[in-house]
């Protein structure tokens, strides 16, 4: 079936944004039962800088138009200053929505998110705040505990099946002045109760000889409670590359370890993904090539073929940040630096109706980004 863009806007425009948070960037998408639409982003003067917090607006019309809401997060943490990362929520009752947060400490302010010398993080914890009012105020954090599990960062959309249990995905690396040898794995914080207690983590992906790296994971819920499809950013530390963005279908209810996720023909970086009734998959994708594209991709088998002709580029952008890093022989601490000086990205798909969606993402100049919205009838 031929796909259609129909309409396209701002989200949020850097160009009315304050000069103290001129750079909007890691969109996420929560539609809400009366119709209502949120969105949340990272807001800041530069990316990943010690001042960045989370930034939410509104549409009552499909995503037509959208509203700043005012409300702004807490960003100390016992004491502590730091800075947010994330904004991804999930509605599990009517009006009752859940804000998921990263928060990183910046208690040295001078220190970069990421050390290329240890190749760790800053410390970092996973936040959850409450609304009962579709979004417009918040409850004080509450941490969520990780045990055992360092370097820890959010990295999607909740997942929300319809018996109501919900997924937080995350993943971990290693904290800052860690010397030892990485270990990346995704995980995912399940609740059963609406958010009000989560079980220990629930390890997704892990590649067993740590040479593969499945980043960003981005799940959508099947049919069936419990049930998920994930893609994957996919880093090959041996050959000095990414991959092909790789795939796992698989379920919170499977036995541990869980099949390692496979490689999909589709190219580029994150890839959100969402399964509409009828059994079609679609995937909006980043993919830093020159130029680089963000492009929606149909699957009409669950997945396992991306044809070529069915297919939509939403945006197309020549990278504008001086970037050190091409597609092969990747330094892998320089390419950590590159992260920082990405001016697109980031997708996020919804469903609107069984013929529409609604995707959203960053796009930009390195010293002005938007969040921008894009519908497209399937």
């Amino acid at each position: 079936m031929t796909m259609h863009l129909e309409a396209r806007g701002m989200i949020s425009d850097a160009a009315l944004r304050s000069d103290a948070e001129p750079i909007s960037y890691f969109t996420a998408l929560c539609p809400l039962r009366s119709g209502t639409m949120l969105a949340g982003f990272q807001v800041g003067l530069v990316k990943h800088g010690p001042d960045n917090t989370i930034g939410l607006c509104r549409s009552t019309d499909g995503g037509e138009n959208w509203a700043a809401i005012p409300f702004r997060f807490e960003t100390r943490l016992g004491g502590t200053p730091g800075s947010l990362a994330g904004g991804e929520m999930v509605e599990v009752a009517p009006g009752r929505v859940l804000l998921f947060a990263t928060w990183f400490d910046r208690s040295d302010r001078e220190r970069p998110l990421f050390d290329p010398v240890t190749e760790g993080i800053l410390r970092s914890r996973e936040l959850m705040a409450v609304s009962n009012d579709e979004g417009l105020t918040w409850s004080p954090w509450r941490e969520l505990p990780t045990p055992g599990l360092t370097g820890c960062a959010m990295c999607g959309p909740v997942t929300l099946w319809s018996d109501g249990t919900i997924a937080f995905a995350f993943e971990s690396f290693k904290e800052f002045d860690d010397l030892k040898p990485a270990r990346h794995a995704a995980w995912l914080l399940v609740s059963r109760d609406g958010g009000e207690t989560f079980d220990p983590p629930w390890r997704v992906a892990q590649h067993p000889e740590h040479s593969l790296y499945y980043w960003d994971q981005r799940l959508c819920a099947t049919a069936t409670p419990g049930e998920f499809i994930a893609l994957f950013w996919t880093h090959d530390l041996a050959a000095k590359r990414d991959r092909r963005v790789h795939f796992l279908r698989a379920s919170i209810h499977d036995a541990q370890p869980l099949p390692l996720p496979t490689e999909t023909t589709l190219p580029g970086q994150i890839a959100a993904p969402v399964l509409l009734e009828d059994g079609r998959l679609f995937a909006f994708v980043v993919d830093r090539d020159q130029p680089g594209t963000l492009t929606l991709w149909q699957s009409p088998d669950g997945g396992s073929t991306w044809p070529n002709d069915a297919r939509l580029v939403v945006h197309q952008q020549q990278e504008l940040a001086k970037l050190s890093q091409g597609r092969e022989q990747i330094d892998f601490a320089q390419y950590w630096e590159d992260m920082g000086k990405w001016t697109f990205g980031h997708p996020a798909i919804r469903r609107l109706s069984d013929d529409r969606l609604l995707l959203a993402f960053y796009a930009g100049s390195p010293n002005r980004m938007s969040i921008h919205w894009a519908r497209v009838r399937v």
